[in-house]
């Protein structure tokens, strides 16, 4: 059974490798992406990266509420990204892998993405809003950046009281907290 690894893990600062067809179709690997799934899910998240789950390797989740045209959860593997406006947005955003933690941090409102899926095949779309963010988010993780690396107005929710009242005020997407 996976388990989310968490602050002060040091292989959540380095960045992750990618990873080769042979690699990806490896009975281990397509294993850890049906693990990834439901864990992200049973964490209560939106996306996860292999690096939150002790695999520096680069492969995310992004679960199928970040976007509702999505029909089925996203696998992503060696992702990258590349701005297709200008425009930016600041929303809270909170993560698994620093949690009882959240804050304020700028991400692009739309880009474009270029990755393999699960089974190799190779994925170019475009992404918007809280999708892009998501996206963004975790590919930061696989480059070895936390959210917490970006933010302003960081906040900690107090264990058994709930979220402060500044990360409440501030948060205009409930998913966000939980990348």
């Amino acid at each position: 059974m996976l388990k989310i690894t968490t602050l002060p893990t040091a292989s959540l600062r380095e960045k992750s490798k990618e990873i080769d067809l042979d690699f990806l179709l490896s009975a281990e690997t397509q294993k850890l992406i049906d693990e990834m799934i439901p864990k992200m899910y049973e964490s209560d998240g939106i996306g996860l990266a292999a690096p939150q789950v002790g695999h520096n390797i680069r492969v995310c989740i992004i679960g199928k509420e970040s976007d509702k045209k999505l029909k089925e959860d996203l696998v992503l593997v060696n992702p990258v990204w590349e701005k297709t406006s200008r425009k930016k947005k600041a929303d809270m955003e909170g993560c698994l892998s620093v949690p009882n933690t959240f804050g304020k941090v700028v991400r692009y409102t739309r880009i474009s993405v270029d990755a393999l899926d699960r089974n190799g095949k190779k994925l170019a779309f475009e992404a918007k809003n809280f999708l892009a963010r998501v996206i963004q988010h975790e590919v930061d993780h696989l480059d070895g950046v936390l959210f917490i690396d970006k933010a302003t107005d960081i906040c900690k929710e107090e264990v058994n009281t709930g979220m402060s009242h500044l990360c409440e005020a501030d948060l205009e997407d409930e998913h966000s907290l939980k990348i």
